[in-house]
């Protein structure tokens, strides 16, 4: 797998100067329990980054509940945590891989390419009796100069885009007025009965953005230990999705939809953008259409 990589790979790599690895540990449910965990233990080196602090911009009208922070400021971020253009960045949790998965996409977006997320989270490294410490890394702060990558994010414009077209296309009986498989597909990555809308336990609305399938990012592991599937068996789960046709991932907020952007890109799909602002984004406009129930 090129983007994912094992327990005894890292172990194997753990000081080696060009290393950086990044506890990501956060609980929605919890704010505070992921910086907790990591001062008591951690992978030796690693640095802490939250999810909300660190790697999200403070909550606005619209945006979504995790906004993408600004560039420069995720540069001072990223500098300020020791990565830089030449850093092999590893990224962990203990969340699935989603919060790991989501600094793997945005170091992505803004132009690093050598950052990996670890295949399994810190229970099962350290049920594996491999090192954890409490010690603090020293860290040199650097600079990292952000090169973006606008093709990987799609904005609220281009998914209002898409979606009409999904409804125009629905709503065109007998000669489809736009080919759906010209379209790119808009991929929701929660949980099925949310997808429905027959339940919403985070934001104030159910339902989903007309026009999208359902691909839960939970699907593309297996077992207990947040281990992904290989790519065999990812290509199989995403078996129905032409790889030439462009998709747009989205979730609640811009988090849980990485899982899937991560696992595309290593069943082989290329062109793939993150709504960032995701659902929570979507229904921040009153103007935008809820869908509910399956798609026809």
């Amino acid at each position: 797998m090129q983007n994912i990589v094992s327990m005894k790979w890292l172990l194997a790599r753990l000081y080696e100067p060009d290393m950086v690895i990044v506890d990501c540990r956060f609980w929605l449910n919890d704010k505070p329990a992921g910086a907790i965990a990591y001062q008591a233990e951690h992978i030796p080196g690693s640095v802490y980054l939250d999810l909300e602090t660190d790697l999200s911009a403070p909550v606005t009208a619209h945006g979504g509940r995790h906004p993408l922070p600004n560039v420069d400021q995720l540069a001072l971020t990223l500098g300020k945590a020791g990565i830089h253009s030449n850093s092999r960045v590893v990224v962990y949790d203990d969340n699935k891989g989603l919060n790991a998965a989501r600094l793997w996409w945005m170091l992505h977006y803004v132009g690093h390419e050598q950052v990996y997320v670890l295949n399994e989270g810190f229970t099962t490294w350290k049920n594996a009796n491999f090192p954890v410490t409490s010690d603090q890394p020293v860290v040199i702060p650097t600079t990292f100069v952000p090169n973006v990558q606008p093709e990987l994010l799609a904005d609220i414009e281009e998914v209002r885009q898409v979606s009409q077209a999904y409804i125009s296309a629905e709503s065109t009986s007998s000669a489809q007025t736009q080919d759906n498989a010209s379209l790119p597909v808009l991929i929701d990555s929660r949980e099925h009965k949310r997808y429905l809308g027959l339940e919403e336990p985070i934001d104030s609305k159910a339902g989903h953005i007309p026009g999208a399938v359902n691909y839960f990012w939970l699907d593309i592991q297996h077992g207990e230990e947040d281990q992904y599937d290989d790519v065999e068996q990812l290509e199989k789960h995403f078996a129905g999705l032409d790889k030439e046709q462009p998709i747009i991932v989205y979730c609640g907020s811009g988090v849980s939809a990485c899982p899937n952007v991560l696992a595309l890109n290593e069943a082989g799909y290329k062109n793939v953008k993150l709504y960032s602002g995701s659902w929570s984004d979507w229904i921040s406009y009153e103007e935008n259409l809820v869908a509910t129930g399956e798609e026809k």
